[in-house]
């Protein structure tokens, strides 16, 4: 465990974290925030498609009990254990978890080429060749996560740190099951985006990409590998076309229809 706390590293909207000594090992300490001092606010849209196996605390977290409340807290921690363990055996660069004990985190300390705490992306100034090959790497590791079934639900220039080796992704707590949350295209949508928004400052090019449509189609039709070939581009639907023109078509056939219908009534006439 921790033998000593060396001084605070960041404090964001879920946690602090601290450098740690334990043992002849430098590491971090993620120690989670108390419900009620937490500002993520939208938690239902993230945890759609979670189970909880333990009736009595499935209930107590639909209630919202204060057993409830702590309940769901817990396992809003664990999500990000989970994750950073299920996603470090994939290959995703995320930190290394060395264990969760009453709330509070252990993880390797990432460093940059020179020993000191890895800077989040955001506190960098890039280069356009470091911005496209960062925004390359990180669609990557999107890519990744999601063929281990897992979408971020979060990701930044703010939650991400860039280590000797490039981008870290950090920060897990509202991690999505991408095949059991309805909610999950539209939340990879917006990771996707939110890169491209942010690397685009120094990349015009990158904000007219659309990968975050173009890894869910290959997603959703079992096409997506960690090597898949990717453009940025989704091909237009056709079908708005075709729908329309099987609109003209049927407009055109009321139209003949009507003016048959009109043209025997006023041959009936003519007969009378």
């Amino acid at each position: 465990m921790v033998d000593r706390v060396i001084r605070q590293l960041m404090s964001g909207k879920e946690a602090t974290v601290y450098i740690v000594q334990c043992g002849d090992d430098i590491r971090c300490a993620k120690v989670y925030k108390e419900v009620n001092q937490r500002s993520f606010h939208q938690a239902v849209n993230y945890t759609e498609g979670r189970r909880e196996k333990n009736s009595r605390k499935a209930r107590a977290m639909e209630k919202g009990t204060r057993y409830g409340r702590k309940e769901q807290e817990a396992a809003w921690q664990n999500t990000e254990v989970d994750a950073l363990y299920k996603l470090g055996a994939a290959g995703v660069r995320v930190p290394r978890a060395y264990g969760f004990y009453e709330g509070v985190l252990l993880m390797e300390l990432l460093t940059d080429a020179d020993g000191a705490p890895a800077p989040r992306l955001n506190d960098l100034e890039l280069s356009e060749q470091q911005a496209r090959a960062f925004h390359a790497m990180l669609i990557k590791q999107v890519v990744l996560m999601l063929c281990a079934g897992v979408v971020h639900g979060d990701l930044s220039e703010f939650n991400i740190l860039v280590d000797s080796d490039g981008p870290v992704i950090i920060d897990l707590p509202q991690a999505v099951d991408a095949a059991a949350n309805n909610n999950a295209s539209r939340i990879l949508g917006r990771d996707v985006a939110n890169l491209a928004n942010y690397f685009g400052q120094f990349a015009p090019d990158l904000l007219t990409t659309q990968y975050g449509k173009e890894i869910w189609a290959l997603y959703q039709s079992g096409e997506l590998t960690p090597d898949t070939p990717l453009t940025g581009h989704v091909a237009s639907d056709e079908r708005i076309a075709d729908v329309r023109a099987v609109m003209q078509e049927i407009t055109a056939a009321s139209d003949d229809h009507a003016a048959k219908l009109r043209y025997q009534q006023l041959k009936r006439e003519e007969g009378r």
